[in-house]
């Protein structure tokens, strides 16, 4: 059982990366998936969520407009597409899958799996 992220990398401000978020031994349609992010000396933080069923997201104010999340469940595939990117996106960036399965007006988060991050820097 494991959850992978990858596609971070080295990208100039104003840039885009896309990344991916795919799960081995287990299936990712039971669950709605969370993309989190920590930056050097600051505590982790929610980016995106996309629910189980409807597809329902939500975003960071901080990211809105800016980043999309989706899912390929053919796939077993969750994505962030990110646009626009600015410095203070320079994190390394975390999937989770997430028992409760819808993102919002349910119970709070039951994080379950967590994957490998991604380092994602923007330069200046």
């Amino acid at each position: 059982v494991q959850l992978q992220a990858s596609g971070g990398g080295l990208v100039q401000s104003g840039g885009s990366l896309r990344l991916s978020c795919v799960a081995s031994g287990f299936t990712l349609d039971y669950y709605a998936i969370r993309w989190f992010r920590q930056a050097s000396g600051k505590e982790r933080e929610g980016v995106s969520c996309i629910s189980r069923n409807d597809g329902g997201t939500n975003y960071a104010d901080s990211v809105k407009g800016r980043f999309t999340i989706s899912r390929d469940n053919a796939k077993n595939t969750v994505y962030l597409q990110m646009n626009s990117l600015k410095p203070e996106d320079t994190a390394v960036y975390y999937c989770a899958t997430d028992r409760v399965t819808v993102c919002e007006g349910g119970p709070p988060p039951q994080i379950g799996n967590w994957g490998q991050g991604t380092l994602v820097t923007v330069s200046s």
